[in-house]
């Protein structure tokens, strides 16, 4: 379902750089000590939707930087007022197409990329959109180190099935893979807003980890 559009969510965001730092260019290679000032880990969710994962795995987990990327503005809102409301400082939020990661990070700059529930543009015409894609995988390889490392996570069983593919064509090593994650043995788990949706109705979460070698 498409987010209504909120005419004010841009004059939002602005009004608290804190969480939503300005002209994020400027920060390529410099992220850490500049935005965040430390030399913490620094990981990534490419497509953050309203937040909810980010923001809890940035509780979790003080000692890693963490950057919510979201092209929506009027849902990025929602991800904002949920890092206002944790007051937290290891959690920032960008406002970016996912197509220039290469212009925001400098190679190695991130050390992980999360990707949940991401739009599985199930027509084949519009593979090239999936952000499982070679595309993407090339970008993700521009910021991460060697041996750098993406989590994905769907409820969709066609775009995981996908994904195994392309990360397998890609060279990507396959280090976890669960078929049904809420009855497996992981452990530190943290929902997403469709996550808790799509598990309360039954459906298996597909989860796996790849490295890039």
């Amino acid at each position: 379902m498409r987010a209504r559009n909120k005419p004010w969510a841009e004059d939002h965001l602005k009004s608290h750089p804190q969480y939503v730092p300005a002209e994020p260019v400027s920060h390529k290679g410099n992220w850490k000590t500049e935005v965040f000032g430390n030399e913490n880990e620094l990981h990534i969710e490419v497509g953050s939707g309203k937040g909810r994962f980010i923001t809890e795995m940035a509780k979790m987990h003080p000692d890693v930087n963490y950057i919510a990327i979201e092209l929506s503005e009027s849902i990025a809102i929602s991800a904002l007022d949920r890092m206002i409301e944790a007051d937290i400082p290891n959690v920032k939020l960008l406002t970016i197409n996912a197509e220039i990661l290469g212009d925001v990070f400098e190679r190695g700059e991130v050390d992980r990329v999360y990707l949940n529930f991401s739009d599985p543009w199930p027509k084949t015409r519009h593979e090239k959109r999936r952000l499982t894609f070679k595309k993407f995988l090339d970008l993700y390889k521009t910021v991460l180190p060697e041996n750098g490392e993406i989590h994905f996570k769907t409820d969709n069983r066609g775009l995981f099935e996908y994904s195994l593919q392309s990360f397998s064509a890609y060279g990507l090593l396959l280090t976890y893979v669960s078929l049904d994650l809420h009855n497996s043995d992981f452990e530190g788990n943290v929902m997403t807003e469709y996550e808790e949706k799509f598990s309360s109705m039954g459906q298996p979460i597909y989860r796996c980890e790849v490295r890039y070698q």
